[in-house]
């Protein structure tokens, strides 16, 4: 499945990343007719994999890793992919146009896309950076953190997101005592809002995970021991941080590439300004046509829609990102569903259904841009059309 090395030969399109915008392009690329050789760089270990399992059924111990890769070991000899797998590029050469792997080995490309994700955002405190601490934004960080938990009483999420949460509830699950520190009032309350942060804490509390809210860590002592801002601690058999990620940005920023706090900027056909140059998924900074606007966003379905974007211009097609944005998020045996530009809202509107069901619906100047549903899928799938619209807010 890997390439031989040293790499000898030129590529049609190198992919820098093995996430699901890199493995989106190189299948759009085959896909769309690009017949030049190509090559997948990544510096996982493990061929492209579903990575949502991670915080949800794989936690609990319900799946098992050969459930996690997105595609059969066939799939890539049979559309001619190269992987190659726990290596990285260390640098871009523009002029050359050409990638330098970590060995020093150049290959000349004719397009590359780089979509070289997110990584895991340290604690920037005192013992934030301790090897005890856990993460989870990796097939390795998954299954070293389900180890750990086997012999963890007592575990400590640091963060409200929506990684944290869904691994809060998991981590419950299995019968461990589980506490979430955020500085955040409630969960998810800057994106969400507060009455909808406010059930998502109320699900929490439900699966048996204890909060602190409005509480900063300022400190970690031997990565079990956090220092809180008000004085108070908490202690821990494992810790996991679940406090964002960084746009790995570095090549981007290092080639000359034009950026936006970290993100290459691209049009919405995933295009930088050089010439063969893409970018795609958490990486990019993308023009979205239907929003009008650039657009940075950080959900799976994008990540695979602007890779599919990506490969067929790099094959030579005509595609462009002009979706609403969303994800899905399965905080236990609940599914909360969010379509949305993600760049604010002034106005939220919550409508109560049945059966603890509900819509959020949210606004910015009187226009929708953006619907959360809980248990009502109607109203999602006519509010994803709501927004992309740009429908007056009294329409919901």
């Amino acid at each position: 499945m890997t390439s031989p090395s040293p790499v000898e030969t030129s590529a049609g399109l190198v992919v820098v990343g093995g996430g699901p915008a890199g493995l989106s392009a190189a299948r759009a690329y085959r896909e769309g007719g690009g017949r030049g050789r190509v090559l997948m760089v990544s510096a996982d270990r493990h061929p492209p994999y579903n990575r949502p399992p991670l915080s949800k059924d794989f936690l609990r111990g319900e799946s098992e890793a050969s459930a996690l890769p997105l595609e059969d070991p066939s799939f890539y000899g049979g559309h001619e992919i190269e992987l190659l797998l726990a290596r990285s590029v260390a640098g871009l050469d523009l002029s050359a146009r050409s990638v330098v792997l970590d060995d020093g080995e150049r290959v000349p490309f004719l397009t590359v896309v780089l979509a070289t994700g997110r990584g895991p955002a340290a604690l920037p405190v005192p013992g934030g950076d301790h090897p005890a601490l856990r993460f989870l934004r990796s097939r390795h960080h998954g299954e070293q953190l389900r180890d750990a938990v086997a012999s963890a009483g007592r575990v400590v999420v640091v963060g409200s997101g929506f990684i944290g949460c869904e691994a809060a509830v998991s981590l419950a699950a299995r019968g461990t005592t589980v506490t979430m520190v955020s500085p955040e009032p409630l969960p998810q309350q800057e994106r969400l809002g507060a009455e909808v942060g406010e059930r998502i804490a109320g699900w929490l509390r439900e699966a048996g995970v204890r909060l602190l809210p409005g509480r900063s860590v300022i400190a970690v002592e031997d990565g079990r021991r956090l220092l809180l801002d008000d004085g108070s601690t908490c202690e821990a058999d494992l810790v996991l941080v679940s406090t964002g990620a960084a746009p790995q940005g570095e090549l981007a920023l290092e080639a000359g590439l034009a950026t936006s706090e970290g993100r290459v900027v691209v049009d919405s056909h995933m295009r930088t300004q050089v010439p063969g140059v893409l970018a795609a998924g958490d990486i990019a900074f993308a023009h979205n046509d239907a929003a009008g606007r650039s657009l940075a966003v950080e959900h799976w379905g994008e990540a695979l829609r602007m890779g599919e974007v990506a490969g067929t211009t790099a094959a030579g097609g005509d595609d462009t990102w002009a979706q609403v944005p969303g994800f899905w998020s399965e905080i236990g045996e609940r599914t909360l569903k969010y379509a949305a530009w993600g760049d604010g809202h002034d106005d939220v509107r919550v409508v109560d259904h049945r059966d603890g069901g509900f819509t959020a619906w949210y606004s910015a100047d009187g226009v929708l841009v953006g619907v959360l549903t809980h248990d009502a899928d109607d109203d999602y799938e006519e509010g994803q059309s709501l927004v992309e619209k740009g429908a007056p807010s009294e329409t919901s």
